[in-house]
């Protein structure tokens, strides 16, 4: 089928008051920017609809683009037609028809937003209906269950007809939300909380801690396939790489094993802060989910957040590890998350790590460290990369 206009719904944006037009607008650049490399297709706006003219390039393509734009809460691939009631009878049979396998039950859907038009919405799905039932003998009206509905939009700016209607990712759309600084490590969850970030509008940087030799280059690798993994869903992240090898030494040199991981947070969290404070990021994210582990206990986060003011959120607090996987699966970043590459958070856990952290038991033990000349070496030392959403060599399981 050769489709002209894919239209556009949104989700929540409908629900916005006078600001309704700013997140349309991020909403137009974000669809704009992911069909940047199909020249001849124009993108415009009306109230409530947006609608991306295809004039000849691939409907199938564009589609599979646009399932990965936030605030799109689904769309449609559309014939136009003129407001003429034999020209929307016919094409509305045409499209029927094109259905494998041929559907036996269908209804009409109409939604008459111009009402210039003659024919109210019911009048114009019974006229429609009778059409296709006295051209399909073989097929029948089913109002609650179809196998096919023929949806027809009567608006001032064209007729749209279409049979198909694919949901969208739902959200808010990227660079509505303000920055958020991700911090991102090699596992299966803090990618799905960047993506769920992403979601809510936000535009996502992202720090990892790398301590090299015991964190190898593959392990940095495999970060940056992750963080290419969230490009296609909100553009180019920029990906900031601390240097975090003489912390952790000094960590393990100084402080009693079980406060390890706790203090190992701490550093990082501050140096966070810094990094989010120069970057104009207005909050932190983690992949944390409660009781998780021992450092996602209620007493852990609470210590950790201690040693800073920004505010930190954690999307997936009260998630399964379960329902974690399934998004990650998803959205394609899985099979990269379970490959065997260590990161700065597993290499030196101790065997019995402390569950009920106290904040005034980890500022004890950090007494021997110079932390506010350690956390300003390491942001000193940070090196900022470009991830863009262009094709790059993943890293492949040798193992």
């Amino acid at each position: 089928m050769n489709y002209d206009v894919i239209l556009i719904r949104y989700g929540e944006l409908a629900l916005k008051g006078k600001n309704r037009d700013l997140f349309e607008e991020a909403l137009v650049r974000s669809v704009k920017s992911v069909l940047r490399s199909f020249y001849k297709i124009k993108v415009r706006r009306n109230y409530g609809r947006m609608y991306v003219e295809l004039h000849g390039e691939d409907s199938q393509a564009v589609m599979e683009r646009l399932k990965r734009v936030f605030g799109i809460s689904s769309f449609s691939p559309t014939v136009q037609v003129e407001p003429d009631e034999e020209l929307i009878k016919e094409k509305s049979l045409e499209m029927i028809r094109q259905i494998q396998p041929e559907p036996r039950t269908f209804r009409v859907e109409t939604r008459r937003a111009d009402k210039r038009f003659p024919k109210t919405s019911m009048e114009v799905s019974r006229m429609v209906g009778t059409h296709i039932l006295r051209n399909l003998p073989a097929i029948k009206v089913d109002v609650h269950q179809p196998e096919a509905v023929v949806n027809i939009e009567i608006r001032a700016e064209g007729t749209y007809i279409s049979c198909q209607t694919i949901p969208g990712p739902g959200g808010l759309p990227v660079g509505s939300g303000g920055k958020v600084l991700l911090l991102l490590s090699g596992g299966i969850d803090s990618p799905v909380a960047g993506w769920m970030m992403m979601k809510r509008g936000v535009t996502l940087e992202a720090i990892h801690f790398h301590s090299p030799p015991f964190t190898s280059e593959r392990s940095l690798e495999k970060v940056r396939d992750l963080a290419h993994k969230l490009t296609k869903w909100g553009g180019t992240v920029r990906l900031h790489v601390v240097p975090f090898t003489d912390i952790q030494t000094a960590i393990r040199q100084n402080c009693p094993e079980d406060y390890m991981i706790t203090i190992m947070r701490r550093f990082m969290m501050r140096i966070s802060e810094r990094i989010a404070d120069d970057n104009n990021a207005l909050a932190l994210a983690t992949g944390e989910s409660l009781g998780q582990v021992a450092s996602q206990t209620l007493e852990s986060m609470n210590t950790i957040n201690d040693v800073v003011s920004i505010p930190i959120l954690r999307p997936l607090i009260a998630m399964d590890k379960s329902e974690i996987m399934d998004i990650s699966r998803r959205i394609d970043t899985y099979e990269l998350s379970i490959l065997p590459f260590e990161d700065c958070c597993t290499i030196f856990t101790p065997k019995k790590p402390v569950t009920r952290p106290k904040p005034y038991m980890a500022e004890r033990f950090e007494e021997k460290l110079d932390v506010d000349a350690m956390v300003e070496d390491a942001v000193k030392r940070t090196v900022v990369e470009e991830i863009t959403s262009k094709p790059r060599e993943v890293i492949n399981d040798l193992f």
